[in-house]
């Protein structure tokens, strides 16, 4: 094989394997690789919560099966069930670590729920646990949702903000809690501001009448 055939197999193989490389950087991440989030929004009337994602559950401890009671909330101790009843359910606990409360409320029934029974709760021993399906399975993707008719966060004792809870590095090791501020509800910063130009524009035309 002459230098030149040579040469332009090693230019070949040089560009097949960039090519390779850029698919398995551009390549999807799997579908089942998302950490399950909740989103709890203000929706008319009624307050909605809709979970969806997985879990990784490696570095917990399953304590057993149980069939869950009725789903709602109860921020003052992070606890937020989603999801339909009944349901049998896992309990996973371990080295939990994650916000003790997201708000003030005392708890409340939930109106109605579908999908997936998921349910983390952080007053319990030891530390924070969570409850998934029976026989769940790592990377699985889940979904549930659940509804507090003719409710508000301020009934509810809910702070806007986001919350997370985890027990490791990997994706799909955390549970999250996003609730989603109002529209139309300023926030604090906003409000001062606010405030200070309404004080700056009393000033002026205080000013303006002395000078007059």
């Amino acid at each position: 094989m002459n230098k030149s055939r040579i040469s332009q197999l090693k230019s070949l193989m040089t560009v097949v394997s960039m090519a390779l490389a850029a698919a398995v950087l551009l390549a999807p991440a799997d579908a089942s690789a998302v950490p399950y989030i909740i989103k709890l929004t203000q929706q008319g009337n009624n307050v909605v919560a809709l979970g969806s994602g997985s879990f990784d559950l490696a570095g917990l401890t399953n304590d057993g099966s149980t069939t869950n009671g009725p789903i709602g909330m109860q921020p003052d101790i992070s606890a937020i069930g989603t999801g339909a009843t009944p349901a049998t359910l896992d309990a996973y606990s371990g080295t939990i670590t994650g916000p003790a409360s997201f708000g003030s409320g005392g708890g409340a029934l939930a109106s109605s729920g579908n999908g997936d029974f998921v349910e983390i709760f952080a007053d319990s021993s030891p530390g924070l646990s969570f409850w998934v399906p029976s026989g769940y399975v790592s990377g699985n993707a889940l979904s549930s949702s659940a509804t507090w008719d003719n409710a508000t966060f301020a009934s509810l004792g809910v702070t806007p903000g986001t919350y997370v809870w985890t027990w490791g590095t990997a994706v799909g090791q955390s549970f999250t809690l996003d609730v989603v501020k109002p529209a139309g509800v300023p926030e604090p910063a906003a409000l001062g501001m606010f405030g200070f130009g309404t004080l700056l524009i009393g000033a002026l035309v205080g000013l303006r009448r002395h000078v007059a």
